[in-house]
């Protein structure tokens, strides 16, 4: 696996599209609404479950485990759940969670209507209800760039952005409504309707499934291979400590805010208009948002949005009337639909294409345990001081939040990360071909290079070295020869040969002035050995 001599060819420069482009795009298009229809319901039970637990306890503590027992799978099974959406066919993986979730979102109808609902019984079917969400979002995410063209990627997560929010205003005051007028199981009937849309818009999906010439990757490699990459990838690394940080001090509104809710009327109708304000707010962020990225980079949006969202969470400590509460909600769902939007779109475009179900697994598992922490830690706190003092905590930690910039900041990718196999593999007669699961296999490189500039090669090669490991090396070093001044021996260790031909294709063109760099220094044409550890024969019996 040499360093390449060549130049990366070009990519293809991608037109920008309208912002209704996608919409032309009949499966976008009906997904989009299904989807809709699909997250009001979902909003509907979420008012209903929350609403339902405070008329069966009074404490702040197991009212704020609703939204732990919705955050803890995203914790729990976000990374599997990555590793098998890009492993098995994603298509297939939704309509099974969607299933799964119509049949718990049945029974919890039919606890609530028998009246066998219980504070631990409601807790255990959220949970259940949050399972198959959490299975299905990292594929659920990763399917837009096969829904529609990449020139339409942007618009399409904009426009998916805006049905959640739009979903968001909608369906907690029609739950609020719901809930007053017609009870909790009427709001829990129509989220079980709500999935069949999806439903049906999956299961005519005739999705194309890539087909690859290597063996299907393993679940445990997988699983590492996603590990590997985030660790060795720095943009990506301070985006989950941002987005972290953000989730544990913001799940403060999410986790107490139907007992407030509670303080301040005593109707479920108060409770939902809070939500529908802060979803309004939402939409509004994402119009706020599409003006403000034309003109500022990203740490310019996402800072002061954090800021905003700190206040808010103090301001809501201190006032006693639901008017007010409302104005901070709307200004609440304004600032973090800004900021998170900010978070999930360059978290897509810091992935690459092979990983990205992957790396949006472990953003998934980051955000959502931040927020399963912060829930059971403000619900705590609220427990055992006071309901003022965990939102005044909540949103000083949010509003210093912004000073993180300056240790962890935001870097968009300067270069598309497109895949560039420009590596050639040794020439093989076809008897004497590795088999792929044999390994494991280490990769020799040599570089003969001017020894008066050896610091600067070192250097620029240890750099370097964050490519091979992100790709797939589970060791590697750099040696010099004691005999042959100017002589260095690279070498990398992988599991097996199928895992280092995976290299060959996960090698992008953001990566290219890394390798560029380390080409600067060489003054003969390199050597590449591939060895691949000799096991013995059995002995026969």
């Amino acid at each position: 696996m040499p360093t390449a001599q060549a130049s990366p060819q070009q990519p293809v420069p991608v037109t920008p599209t309208g912002p209704w482009h996608p919409l032309r795009i009949p499966l976008f298009r009906n997904l989009l609404i299904a989807d809709f229809l699909s997250d009001v319901g979902a909003f509907m039970q979420s008012v209903g479950a929350a609403w339902l637990m405070t008329s069966l306890s009074s404490s702040p503590l197991q009212i704020a485990l609703i939204q732990t027992a919705t955050a803890l799978p995203f914790f729990l099974l976000a990374l599997p759940a990555g590793s098998i959406g890009d492993i098995v066919d994603r298509r297939k993986l939704i309509l099974v969670t969607e299933v799964w979730m119509t049949l718990v979102a049945i029974a919890l109808v039919v606890a609530t209507y028998f009246h066998w609902i219980t504070p631990w019984i409601l807790l255990g079917l959220t949970f259940a209800l949050s399972v198959g969400d959490a299975i299905e979002s990292p594929s659920w995410r990763a399917i837009f760039p096969e829904l529609v063209p990449r020139s339409d990627l942007a618009p399409a997560l904009t426009l998916n952005g805006i049905e959640f929010n739009l979903a968001r205003a909608v369906g907690p005051a029609l739950g609020g409504i719901i809930v007053a007028v017609a009870g909790v199981t009427s709001a829990f009937t129509i989220n079980a309707l709500s999935f069949i849309g999806v439903i049906m818009v999956i299961a005519r999906w005739k999705r194309r499934v890539p087909v690859s010439r290597l063996p299907h990757e393993t679940f445990a490699g997988a699983t590492s291979a996603a590990i590997r990459y985030v660790r060795y990838s720095p943009s990506i690394r301070k985006l989950l400590i941002r987005c972290g940080v953000a989730a544990f001090f913001s799940s403060a509104y999410w986790a107490l805010l139907p007992t407030l809710a509670k303080n301040v009327s005593n109707s479920s109708l108060g409770y939902g208009l809070l939500l529908g304000f802060f979803g309004t707010g939402a939409v509004v962020g994402a119009v706020i948002l599409n003006h403000a990225s034309k003109r500022f980079d990203a740490e310019n949006v996402v800072a002061p949005a954090t800021v905003v969202f700190g206040v808010i969470l103090v301001a809501a400590a201190l006032t006693p009337h639901l008017w007010l509460l409302l104005l901070f909600s709307f200004i609440g769902g304004s600032s973090w639909t800004v900021f998170l939007s900010v978070f999930n779109t360059l978290i897509q475009r810091l992935a690459a294409d092979w990983v990205r179900a992957r790396v949006l697994a472990v953003y998934l598992l980051v955000f959502q345990g931040a927020m399963t922490i912060g829930s059971v830690a403000w619900g705590f706190t609220a427990e055992h001081s006071s309901l003022r003092m965990a939102f005044l905590i909540a949103g000083a930690g949010m509003a210093l939040g912004a000073f993180l910039r300056f240790p962890f900041p935001l870097k968009e990718p300067e270069v598309a990360l497109d895949p560039w196999d420009h590596w050639k593999m040794p020439a093989f007669r076809p008897d004497d071909l590795p088999d792929p699961e044999e390994g494991p296999v280490m990769i020799l490189v040599e570089y003969r290079i001017d020894p008066a500039r050896a610091n600067d090669f070192l250097e620029a090669i240890h750099k370097f070295q964050r490519v091979r490991r992100r790709d797939g090396a589970i060791q590697w070093a750099i040696f010099y020869d004691t005999e042959v001044p100017g002589l260095y021996v690279e070498s990398f260790l992988v599991d097996s040969w199928a895992e280092h031909e995976r290299q060959h294709a996960r090698f992008t063109r953001a990566d290219t002035h890394l390798e560029s760099s380390v080409s600067a220094f060489i003054l003969e044409p390199i050597r590449t050995r591939h060895l691949i550890y000799a096991h013995p024969d059995e002995p026969s019996e």
